[in-house]
């Protein structure tokens, strides 16, 4: 894949091709300065969710940025619990509320089940759940829809059932977790993959075998990962709470060749 900074949602709508990850960063003081720093090192694609609790603190920090808002892409997720279409409704509402801002730019479904029962079967529902996504779209409220976690026969169901298709399929995805079905999948229907724990929640950090692709092109063990995600074609999402590492991440315009790219794919 090419140095470029941005990509082009199946709807036409352009989205920065690194996003700033704020998963496990909680709300206040921490996620406020957390997106103040990572929009001042230059990033402007900001990823939350309803369920990590930090969508008012994350769109205060837009809104105090100085920065036009439309130059910044602001992602956030319908809790995974939610599973009907007047949930859904009243759901996306709240997070409209919570984040201050008058629209947002990527709304998902973050999982297509409950945490709690993780591979059940919620098919009928995401269904339901979706007819909302859809009218929340054509509201203006949201700039592109998409589903998050989503397996092959999740994502059917819904191109099976939609008048607008997903944009968007947000997974975990890094070295040692391609994930290649899904991309695929992915890829073939016109839906952006964004590569969530790109380092892997930080296990990435201490391999050897990554540490040495990282100096041949004298990157670290963490740009190479973020990189790789890129390479895959998909828009990885970093996360980071310290000044420097949030910088540092964002510090990914080079070219892995085919063969590490290969190298790295055979690791587990």
């Amino acid at each position: 894949m090419n140095n470029k900074d941005f990509f082009t949602l199946a709807n036409g709508v352009i989205i920065p091709a690194i996003g700033f990850g704020t998963w496990q960063i909680p709300s206040g003081d921490i996620a406020y300065n957390s997106v103040k720093v990572a929009l001042k090192a230059g990033y402007r694609h900001i990823d939350s969710a309803q369920a990590y609790g930090n969508e008012a603190s994350v769109g205060k920090a837009i809104l105090d940025s100085g920065i036009d808002r439309r130059e910044i892409f602001v992602t956030s997720k319908l809790p995974a619990e939610i599973k009907s279409y007047e949930k859904a409704v009243s759901h996306a509402a709240l997070t409209m509320k919570n984040i201050g801002l008058d629209y947002i730019d990527l709304y998902l479904i973050h999982a297509p089940w409950p945490w709690t029962e993780i591979g059940a079967d919620y098919t009928k529902e995401n269904i339901e759940v979706w007819k909302a996504m859809e009218e929340f779209y054509e509201s203006g409220k949201t700039r592109s829809i998409g589903i998050s976690n989503f397996n092959v026969k999740d994502i059917d169901a819904i191109l099976e059932n939609s008048r607008i298709s997903p944009m968007v399929n947000q997974i975990k995805l890094h070295i040692g977790h391609p994930q290649e079905e899904i991309t695929g999948h992915c890829r073939k229907n016109g839906i952006l993959v964004e590569g969530y724990s790109p380092l892997a929640t930080g296990k990435l950090l201490n391999s050897k075998e990554i540490a040495g692709i990282a100096k041949k092109y004298g990157k670290s063990v963490a740009q190479l990962s973020i990189r790789y995600v890129l390479e895959k074609g998909a828009l990885p999402l970093p996360k980071s709470t310290h000044p420097e590492y949030i910088s540092h991440n964002l510090d990914v315009k080079f070219s892995i060749t085919g063969d590490d790219v290969s190298y790295l794919d055979s690791l587990k």
